[in-house]
């Protein structure tokens, strides 16, 4: 994804709301981010910029960010020169991927200095650079050299110069002919990539998502471009500039139907079908906030749970290749009956065998019509020892299906759980979540325990979510939240709901002695749907019942329980009510 100049934009309008503001802290939490807290007299703000390679950007956060000990030279040099400074200004040149910020500062002398931070955003290029009045470079937070760059230096006491810009169209200065003679040089390219390279400020989903209108769907050449797909295009980019000037864009955010977030834009994008889920959102700051915030926590918890992903993975694949073995096994058992009956032959027949033959042939005295049947015989056995050895087959047959039937319920039970806890790892939204399921795994003998000195992890309380009708809806983190859930914390006239042959979490109304109306059930099969391995599914059966009839059988793994007197709805799940409806 690419923080383009439109929506760097329009970041800087939602900005807005910092100038007259007051520095009072400066943290830079990692090597390439720096943030300002600004007080202005509606409250305070923190200013997020950040200057790395795939994350930069600029927007206003509400996320709490640990900071080093000890604060790095740049954050010292930001202090010394912006503490207590005054924003005044925040400038950007047309759609060019560069914001200013002017303060009004104080030196050591006590004279007042005009102080200019420069965000460029970039890409691997993007930087944070302090200027002075007179244009000269005090800092940056990345330095660049001549080894590095012999295009452009960034460093102390040089001349701050812009970094070169390209002549490219502006989406509010749009002339069909102009647009026509930009994109003519491109003629074998991808419309989407024409755009992006003739025109300022656009990323490449709002170019995807241009060439999709102007194509109907098929981002062909600029060859194939006729008449009637330029009239789209211009309408399109038309809309877009109209839309953008009166503040009625559509700020979107692009994830997988996984949940991974993807990509984001100004405006509403199709052309990604059912590949991706889009949601609006009402500020530009919110949206880079979560986006970037989650993701990142995201990107945490994966690689906390990466060990956990693969151990789960290779149990389950090392679990069902027992059981379908033992499955094999249990197939090879069905003739067992046969070999009981070639005993009793062998037996009737003991008058008519000697030892050394290879076989014999006999009547069939099971058969309805007395069929012949030829057995086989080892020759250096006895006839009698030759109808025990069947006999002793038939025993170890029948023994081993008796215990290759226990065998395969106990390896399905096992993968049913594994596949219970896989679901629950995929969810986790904390590192807290992980740990109680390490802690899980290790009670079930999966894992080794961790070591007694080192601290337990604190358990999340359930998910909590207020229907639209009041009423609270708990749902379950994971398999040994579930059972507290279910068994302990709720009430025998409370309501339970769960997936119907999906993995997923309990879910539970407390209905605290009222009848809930058909609708908070409706909305809490929808929970239940979504906090379930069916989440992305289009229809999804779920059993609701009350929990007096929810049990557990002796010896069952964490989750696993019985009920009866339930009923079924089929169900979508729906993630922006879950969103709604969740308590923060």
């Amino acid at each position: 994804m690419a923080l383009d100049g439109i929506f760097l934009n329009i970041i800087k309008k939602e900005l807005g709301v910092l100038i007259g503001g007051r520095v009072d802290k400066i943290y830079q939490p990692s090597r390439e981010e720096l943030i300002l807290g600004i007080r202005t007299r509606e409250g305070g703000y923190r200013l997020l910029l950040n200057s790395a390679a795939g994350t930069a950007r600029v927007h206003l956060s509400t996320q709490a960010i640990q900071n080093p000990e000890k604060p790095p030279m740049f954050c010292m040099l930001m202090r010394k020169r912006l503490n207590s400074a005054r924003l005044t200004d925040i400038r950007q040149d047309g759609y060019e991927r560069i914001l200013y910020f002017d303060f009004d500062a104080v030196n050591e002398m006590g004279d007042s200095v005009r102080l200019t931070l420069a965000a460029e955003i970039m890409g691997r290029r993007s930087n944070l650079i302090l200027i002075d009045g007179d244009g000269k470079i005090i800092d940056s937070i990345k330095r660049v050299t001549p080894e590095m760059s012999s295009v452009r230096q960034v460093l102390p006491g040089m001349s701050y110069t812009l970094p070169p810009k390209e002549d490219k169209l502006r989406i509010d200065q749009l002339d069909r002919a102009e647009l026509e003679r930009r994109l003519a040089p491109y003629g074998g390219k991808r419309l989407s990539n024409a755009l992006t390279s003739a025109m300022e400020g656009i990323s490449p989903v709002f170019a995807a998502e241009a060439a999709y209108f102007a194509m109907r769907g098929d981002d062909k050449t600029v060859g194939e471009l006729d008449e009637k797909g330029m009239d789209r295009l211009c309408f399109f980019l038309s809309r877009e500039a109209d839309k953008l000037a009166s503040g009625e864009n559509k700020l979107t955010m692009i994830r997988t139907p996984e949940g991974a977030f993807k990509d984001f834009c100004f405006t509403q994008i199709h052309h990604f079908g059912t590949l991706m889920v889009t949601r609006e959102c009402e500020s530009a700051c919110a949206l880079l906030d979560e986006f970037y915030s989650e993701r990142d926590r995201l990107e945490r918890i994966k690689q906390r749970a990466d060990d956990l992903f693969r151990l789960l993975a290779a149990l389950t694949e090392r679990t069902a290749r027992r059981t379908e073995n033992q499955r094999r096994e249990l197939s090879e058992c069905a003739d067992r009956e046969k070999l009981r009956i070639y005993g009793d032959l062998l037996m009737a027949n003991l008058f008519s065998i000697e030892k050394g033959m290879t076989k014999i042939t006999c009547t069939d005295l099971y058969s309805e019509n007395n069929e012949q049947v030829e057995i086989p015989l080892d020759p250096k056995l006895t006839p009698s020892q030759n109808a025990q050895r069947y006999y002793r087959e038939y025993k170890k047959a029948d023994t081993a299906e008796k215990k290759l039937a226990a065998l395969i319920e106990q390896g399905e039970r096992e993968l049913e759980y594994l596949d219970s806890v896989f679901d629950s790892l995929t969810r986790a939204e904390s590192e807290a979540d992980i740990s109680q399921l390490r802690e899980e795994l290790a009670e079930q003998g999966y894992i080794r325990r961790r070591d007694s000195k080192q601290k337990a992890a604190r358990s999340q309380p359930p998910l909590k979510f207020i229907t639209d009708d009041g009423f609270t809806v708990l749902v379950g983190r994971h398999n040994r939240q579930n059972d507290k859930l279910t068994l302990k914390d709720s009430r025998k006239t409370d309501i339970w709901l769960h997936t119907q042959g999906i993995t997923g979490s309990h879910t539970v109304i407390c209905c605290e002695d009222k009848q809930p109306p058909f609708s908070t059930i409706e909305q809490a099969a929808r929970l239940a749907a979504y906090h379930s391995k069916g989440r992305q599914s289009s229809q999804v059966p779920v059993d609701y019942t009350f929990i007096k009839y929810v049990k557990k059988p002796a010896g069952a793994k964490p989750g696993m329980v019985i009920f009866t007197n339930n009923k079924t709805l089929y169900v979508r799940p729906d993630e922006n009510e879950a969103r709604r409806l969740k308590v923060r």
